[in-house]
């Protein structure tokens, strides 16, 4: 068994959508980022790639790459899926939190969870997304940015 965790936030600002879980979330703000930046999908590479010992996010699809500008974020999920199956590990489950103050997610976890179970080849009850907020406190309870942590076991394939 391998276990690993990633974490993600960006800067929340006017004129870009808000996509989470690769689901476009309707909000005055969105994500900055050099992809669709989605920090709850980074998360989870994160996490996928560290239990994987294959580094994090940025060496494999790096911001300094015009390939992946605007690039949507399940596309990584999927790429990572395809590393994971080259070295024979598969994918247990995937547990992960949004911290954000608003929009309220409750309504949009459930197709979150099945886009990214979707895009990794998993079922949906592999897929475990919470939402909290910080109570004003900080710079999510401000408003001013998202953020994700996620954790994932993998196991070896026999």
């Amino acid at each position: 068994m391998r276990i690993g965790l990633g974490y993600d936030v960006h800067r929340l600002v006017s004129a870009r959508p808000l996509i989470l879980g690769g689901v476009r979330i309707p909000f005055d703000k969105g994500v900055l980022g050099h992809s669709d930046g989605d920090v709850l999908i980074h998360a989870i590479c994160d996490a996928l790639l560290g239990a994987a010992g294959l580094g994090d996010i940025g060496e494999h699809f790096p911001d300094t790459d015009p390939r992946w500008k605007g690039f949507s974020s399940v596309g990584f999920l999927e790429e990572i899926s395809k590393f994971l199956k080259e070295r024979r590990l598969e994918i247990n489950n995937i547990d992960c939190v949004v911290i954000l103050e608003k929009p309220k997610l409750a309504p949009h976890k459930k197709e979150m969870a099945s886009v990214i179970a979707r895009a990794l080849g998993l079922l949906p009850g592999q897929v475990n997304i919470k939402a909290t907020t910080e109570e004003g406190m900080g710079f999510t309870g401000r408003g001013e940015g998202v953020a994700a942590q996620a954790i994932t076991l993998l196991k070896e394939k026999s």
